[in-house]
């Protein structure tokens, strides 16, 4: 693993425990998925590089178009989807047709592959990387070395 990468899972990490509010971004305060990167972004790599506006919780879904997906292309860098690497940020289509709009960062424990994420009524925890997971993943990302 990276020293980047390692930053990012220890920084993801820092966050569990934080209790899930729609575009929060503060750890122990409240975070969602993109808070939570948000914040881990800040944590390793420093200020944000644009400013996010509001956003609904449907977000882009009624025009179909891949929004947070372009904003990940626009400041991280995409990786093979075969990657299983720590650190990665992996983007997750939560239903078939749908846009994807789930984010969370890769991790392992005991060599079994798990991720970081804000989850709606669970708060930041640290999930197993299941089959159901998994198959919802579309795109993986990983932070630059640096901006």
């Amino acid at each position: 693993m990276t020293s980047i990468a390692l930053s990012v899972v220890v920084e993801a990490r820092r966050w569990l425990g934080t209790p899930y509010l729609h575009q929060a971004s503060e750890c122990g305060v409240g975070a969602d998925c993109l808070g939570l990167l948000r914040g881990v972004w800040r944590g390793v790599i420093g200020p944000e590089p644009f400013f996010m506006p509001s956003y609904s919780r449907d977000w882009s879904e009624p025009q179909g178009r891949e929004d947070l997906w372009a904003a990940a292309q626009a400041v991280l860098i995409e990786r093979d989807m075969e990657a299983n690497t720590e650190g990665d940020v992996l983007l997750f289509r939560m239903r078939d047709g749908a846009v994807a709009k789930h984010l969370g960062i890769a991790t392992a424990r005991a060599n079994r592959p798990g991720f970081v994420h804000a989850y709606s009524g669970h708060g930041v925890v640290e999930s197993a990387l299941s089959a159901p997971w998994k198959r919802r993943i579309v795109a993986r990302f990983s932070f630059p070395e640096r901006m």
